[in-house]
């Protein structure tokens, strides 16, 4: 049915025949003229309708369309300096695919604020709105380029199972599910299974799924689920994964800055201008910079948000390394260094974007810190 996308049309195209499909997105009818926005995924384009140069039942169909009604227009393309893009399509014929009924619940134009509990149950349409379509499309991007990279540096992608018999991160977080007679577990995450693959010879992995966690979900930095992007290394320490993260940051935010995405989302690219290498901050460092400036941290605790807010302000970069944190704030499968661990947090701004850290592969040591952990 459809030949082009409306990003596709070109002034160039002067006199051709195409087929567009899309949302009524603006309909302005002056009488003997009218004009007919298309939206489509890439975005909008103008069917320009004279009376006196198309047919008389086309012409009437379109006067009689509405808001988001979805159509069919096949035209032909001309060249005008006024419309927008410099063209605009004549139509031969439009074909009503599906008409509004009835009032619609929001304007997917954006033109009128919805309340948020008015665009959750109407999703659909609320979804039509050009910024929640970017955020679809810049994930998209975002997901591509990190697989382009990590099979670049021959990781191999794997699938974990997602219903599992035992916690992974914390029997706190689980979320329990009924396993025909017994009792079973959504994922929170792939590690002990990634750590297993290390054993295989398979050298290094990634995955990225799904994986559930109960926790406090009425935050902003909090979900119950999410997508998790996991890889594992053999023959590695800590510094050896931290830059493979570093160079992964660096390829994914400049493939975002060029993005009409992040423009539509009003996100400066300054926001994500980012000093490559990143710093590195041990964890005593860091409470101590914050100590400093009155924010108190308990040796052993997790930091704050509070303190995130100051801190990457006090290193003066948008992102950085948090290393070597105490292991009492690490999971047990984490090399211990004495009282410290070889982990780390990936930070920018406030936001922790990832974590990890050398896992303990001598199954004394292990075996005490599972103890350790009860």
């Amino acid at each position: 049915m459809r030949t082009h996308y409306s990003s596709e049309v070109s002034p160039e195209m002067d006199g051709e025949e195409v087929i567009v499909c899309g949302w009524v997105h603006d309909l302005r009818n002056l009488g003997g003229l009218i004009f007919l926005k298309i939206r489509d995924r890439e975005g909008e384009i103008q069917v320009t309708a004279p009376k006196r140069k198309v047919d008389p039942e086309t012409f009437e169909l379109i006067s009689k369309l509405s808001i988001e009604d979805v159509v069919s227009v096949r035209g032909i393309v001309k060249r005008e300096d006024q419309a927008p893009r410099g063209l605009e399509i004549i139509p031969l014929e439009v074909e009503v695919l599906n008409e509004v009924l009835g009032k619609l619940p929001l304007d997917p134009r954006g033109r009128v604020k919805a309340e948020l509990d008015t665009r959750l149950d109407a999703r659909v349409v609320d979804l039509r709105k050009r910024e929640n379509q970017a955020i679809f499309k810049l994930r998209s991007i975002v997901l591509r380029r990190i697989r382009e990279f990590l099979y670049s540096k021959g990781f191999i992608e794997v699938n974990t199972p997602k219903i599992i018999a035992a916690a992974t991160e914390g029997g706190t977080a689980l979320f329990p599910v009924k396993y025909f007679e017994r009792n079973a577990f959504l994922s929170q995450s792939p590690q002990l299974y990634k750590q297993m693959l290390m054993g295989t010879g398979l050298d290094k992995v990634f995955e990225i799924a799904q994986f559930f966690r109960a926790e406090e979900h009425d935050t902003r930095r909090h979900v119950n689920e999410f997508t998790s992007i996991d890889i594992e290394m053999a023959f590695s320490k800590k510094e050896d994964v931290m830059l493979i993260l570093e160079e992964l940051l660096r390829e994914v935010l400049s493939e975002v800055v060029k993005t009409e995405e992040l423009k539509e989302l009003g996100i400066d690219e300054k926001d994500l201008d980012v000093e490559f290498p990143l710093p590195r901050i041990h964890y005593e460092e860091a409470i101590e910079m914050l100590s400093e400036k009155g924010i108190e941290v308990e040796w052993g605790e997790d930091i704050p948000t509070k303190g995130l807010k100051e801190l990457w302000k006090l290193v003066g970069t948008k992102a950085y390394f948090i290393v070597d944190w105490p292991m009492s704030a690490k999971p047990f499968y984490i090399m211990p260094k004495g009282e410290l661990s070889e982990s780390f947090d990936l930070m920018f701004y406030e936001i922790e974007l990832a974590s990890g850290g050398q896992r303990n592969h001598l199954y004394d040591s292990l075996v005490k810190a599972i103890r350790s952990k009860g």
